[in-house]
């Protein structure tokens, strides 16, 4: 019996240590369970970008020192985000939009193109003494944010060689997570351009038909929308043209789309993201 004893004992440590071996792959699946857990909800949370924290502030730009009697007027009015991509964009666009009051195209920082808008307003003074100087008020703000599409709104008033233009708009969407800016090419499903187009058109020419006798004369029979400013709102997308955009004289016009017409359009992932 005494000599049993020993073996007793051993034979108890192996079956307990077989017992603890087994229970380390239970253990391994539940951590390794917890861990997947963790990484899924941190990827969800970083797909969520956080909402913008929109700043009101004066932009940051220098004008020359001025020794005539009527100056240049300039007020560009931005908003800053937390976002340094962001910020950077909608200057960019700021740029872009000073730059078509003077007709330019080319690519400008904020500072060179109220530089050329100078320039340009100088050289109209200089022809005659009593040109008055340029002037130009820009208001920014963001329109709209859904997750990672962000909508900006520029707003115009300018005073350019007596020719007084207000409440002149500017549309553009970006894409915060991809850091892009979006045209409505880049929205829109490829296999419905076809219908788009034949939406777009409808809208068209119900709008010629309400114009001017001249105004007909000088639109086009059918109008492009790939690089039209676009935007989105509670209900849907739509495209916008500024007054004189279509031909000279031409008034402004919107295009809404329905809501059913915005989801059949819009590239799936985005308008589950969008609406």
């Amino acid at each position: 019996m005494n000599a049993l004893k020993p073996l007793l004992s051993i034979t108890v440590m192996i079956g307990m240590m077989a017992l603890t071996a087994c229970d380390y792959p239970k253990n391994n699946e539940s951590d390794s369970g917890q861990i997947n857990e963790q990484k899924t909800a941190k990827t969800e949370k970083a797909d969520i970008l956080p909402y913008l924290n929109i700043q009101e502030s004066k932009a940051k730009y220098a004008l020359p020192f001025c020794e005539k009697k009527n100056c240049i007027d300039v007020d560009i009015q931005t908003v800053k985000t937390q976002d340094e991509w962001l910020n950077t964009w909608i200057e960019r666009n700021q740029a872009m939009v000073i730059q078509q009051q003077i007709e330019l195209k080319q690519s400008m920082t904020l500072q060179q193109a109220i530089n050329a808008y100078v320039k340009k307003s100088d050289e109209w003074q200089d022809k005659y003494s009593e040109n008055k100087a340029y002037a130009l008020h820009l208001n920014t703000r963001i329109a709209s944010q859904r997750n990672q599409y962000v909508l900006l709104q520029v707003g115009v008033d300018t005073k350019q060689e007596d020719v007084e233009v207000k409440d002149r708009y500017y549309f553009f969407v970006a894409d915060r997570k991809l850091q892009k800016h979006l045209t409505v090419l880049d929205v829109i499903q490829k296999k419905q351009q076809n219908a788009m187009h034949d939406v777009i058109q409808v809208h068209y020419q119900k709008w010629v038909e309400q114009q001017s006798i001249e105004v007909k004369k000088q639109v086009p029979k059918t109008l492009y929308w790939g690089q039209a400013d676009w935007f989105f709102d509670g209900e849907g997308i739509g495209l916008h043209y500024r007054a004189n955009e279509i031909s000279k004289d031409a008034p402004q016009l919107d295009i809404y789309f329905t809501a059913e017409q915005t989801k059949q359009m819009l590239q799936p992932d985005i308008y589950q993201q969008m609406f």
